[in-house]
């Protein structure tokens, strides 16, 4: 397994936190939601290719990072991120994503949801609050992929007025190494607060550590609908891990008796040099963090790659609880 093998993309989003969203320069405004992104506000597709599309807006604009690099056949989750050209991250502006196949014609425009990390205070660790590079939003939007092959992604924003566009290429593959929906979810067994006899610091890098070790997945999964974590909160090269732990542990408070809430560290003894955990090798993850959520026959019900919302992570819940 490679280390963050995410191509240029997770490289950008360690920027994530970096400064305030757009021209904006105080933290707040990375924490209020963008005027919503409509459809009618940006160009129809109507048989254009991505090149054609771009001559619509008025120039080059944020650096489009996804945070994904699983894509399959069908409708995914695409999330990502956007970056002036001084690595910024960008926030506050409404997005519409189109896509092609290499060369083809575009779909869209389909319009991205803006998604906070931000949890309340109760939940929000001190690995989170005392790192300035924290990620603290990201846009999504679930795009259609018909079929294997290479694809473009165009990103429209609305800033400043006008219409400013970034794109990228994507590859779609038959069926990916990391377990997908409808997929039997690997029985892994999981370290508990038991089995390190309380020193859970062993087995959770977060400060403080969080409160999603007290049952093995083994013991669980195909018993109980299940949402299983894997992030490194001290060690997460994208500084996205902090924030999704708390976003878990604020969702396990609400919805903890729907579901077992586990986190799972990523590397052996929570030391880079010494690899990764037989767990995270398992599920063949080649990037972090990752959240499954496991229906109660063990079986995928959603999953997503990267950062993600409460919203995000409840709906994932619904799915494995088929509420």
């Amino acid at each position: 397994m490679r280390r963050l093998q995410l191509l240029i993309v997770l490289s950008l989003i360690a920027a994530l936190g970096l400064a305030a969203c757009g021209g904006d320069d105080s933290e707040d405004s990375a924490d209020s939601p963008p005027e919503p992104a409509k459809a009618a506000d940006f160009p129809k597709a109507a048989g254009k290719t991505v090149a054609q599309l771009r001559k619509e807006a008025s120039g080059a604009g944020p650096v489009l990072a996804p945070t994904q690099s699983q894509l399959t056949p069908g409708k995914n989750r695409y999330g990502f991120a956007l970056f002036d050209r001084d690595r910024t991250q960008i926030a506050d502006v409404p997005v519409a994503l189109y896509v092609a196949p290499a060369g083809g014609k575009a779909k869209g425009p389909v319009p991205a949801k803006w998604e906070s990390l931000k949890v309340q205070a109760q939940f929000q660790s001190r690995s989170t609050a005392d790192d300035p590079d924290a990620a603290k939003a990201i846009y999504a939007a679930q795009l259609d992929f018909p079929k294997p092959g290479r694809y473009e992604v165009l990103a429209i924003a609305r800033l400043d007025g006008r219409l400013v566009s970034s794109a990228v290429q994507a590859d779609v593959t038959d069926k990916g190494k990391v377990p997908d929906v409808g997929d039997k979810a690997p029985v892994i067994d999981t370290p508990t607060v038991a089995s390190v006899g309380g020193d859970v610091k062993k087995i959770d890098t977060r400060l403080p550590p969080s409160n999603l070790h007290a049952k093995n997945f083994k013991d669980v999964v195909g018993k109980k609908p299940v949402v299983l974590l894997f992030a490194t909160p001290a060690l997460c090269q994208t500084r996205v891990c902090g924030p999704v732990v708390d976003v878990a542990e604020e969702v396990k408070a609400e919805r903890g008796k729907d579901a077992e809430f586990i986190q799972m560290e990523i590397f052996r003894d929570n030391d880079v040099k010494k690899g990764y955990r037989p767990q995270v090798r398992a599920y063949n993850l080649p990037t972090e963090p990752w959240v499954f959520a496991i229906d109660k026959d063990g079986k995928v019900a959603a999953r997503i790659e990267g950062p993600y919302s409460a919203a995000e992570l409840k709906r994932a819940v619904d799915a494995a609880t088929k509420k």
